[in-house]
């Protein structure tokens, strides 16, 4: 029985679906089990509160590996639950989505100290242990669809470039780690093929959909602005802190993990717009859009 966490969100369901099609017992666990697309035989849907160990305790029960994603930096707590209850249960291994911005030393902000210590704690834990650190989801560019419509794309910094990844490619990198033998004790920093700046996707959108998109730049108290009418403040003032370290040029690095892990190159950003192209054609107007590194 693997246990997967976050299964409602980008790289939870991704890690669901290979794991399912692949003919793993499955338990998906999320706070409202009627948000998990992901169905079939041999999948157990449970619901958990991760601030209620009670009700991890029941989800964890009988689980003999897990991945776990959680999103509230504001709540560390319940991350320290999920640990707890991965030990009661006898978990054997645990693969943790983290972010590779632990490792820029410039980076000091909520949301970089949050996954910091979640590794910290994990490492700490006794229990076998696989992080896997992406770069900047590709699909985060799906913020911008609403004003594409509208034929613009407006962000910070665009001519900085970032190593952005497939998050279709964290998913399989973690379900190696869950499923093959070797990956314990290893910390791996998953990015795309090549570094690529927000004008230059905005202009690869443009080819994919087959009409002219402009690129506008955008100052980060502008994108602080739209983020803060998406998360709370001190969310929001992490993720325009990102925005400055991409366009200190932090965010560059490319790393061959998926390569190595899986064996195949990573998918690069024109390929990941393709597949996606349907979801940035159906969007409806709206005035601004900025990228939320993460």
């Amino acid at each position: 029985m693997i246990l997967v966490t976050g299964a409602s969100g980008t790289v939870g369901a991704a890690v669901a679906r290979r794991l399912a099609a692949a003919g793993f017992p499955l338990r998906l666990v999320a706070r409202d089990p009627r948000r998990i697309a992901v169905r079939g035989f041999g999948i157990e849907l449970a619901g958990a509160d991760f601030s209620d160990p009670d009700t991890l305790a029941t989800a964890f029960r009988g689980a003999e590996r897990a991945f776990i994603a959680t999103n509230d930096p504001l709540r560390p707590q319940q991350d320290e639950n999920l640990l707890a209850a991965a030990a009661q249960a006898g978990v054997k291994q645990v693969v943790r989505l983290s972010a590779l911005m632990v490792t820029d030393l410039g980076a000091d902000d909520l949301i970089t100290r949050w996954h910091r210590e979640c590794e910290q704690r994990l490492q700490a834990s006794g229990l076998a242990w696989t992080v896997v650190r992406p770069r900047a989801f590709m699909s985060n560019t799906l913020s911008w669809a609403r004003s594409l419509v509208d034929g613009v794309v407006r962000a910070p910094y665009g001519s900085a470039r970032v190593a952005c990844v497939d998050p279709r490619d964290v998913a399989e990198v973690a379900v190696r780690a869950l499923t093959e033998p070797g990956h314990e004790g290893q910390a791996y920093p998953v990015t795309g093929p090549a570094a690529i700046s927000s004008a230059e996707q905005a202009q690869q959108l443009a080819e994919t959909l087959g009409r002219p998109i402009r690129f506008e730049e955008i100052s980060v108290d502008e994108a602080h602005q739209a983020l803060m009418e998406r998360y709370p403040r001190p969310v929001a003032d992490a993720l325009a802190q990102h925005l400055h370290r991409r366009g200190a040029h932090a965010k560059c690095q490319v790393e061959q993990t998926v390569e190595r892990v899986t064996g195949r190159p990573a998918a690069c950003f024109r390929m990941w717009a393709r597949d996606h192209a349907e979801a940035f054609r159906l969007a409806a107007p709206s005035q601004i859009a900025a990228i939320a590194d993460h």
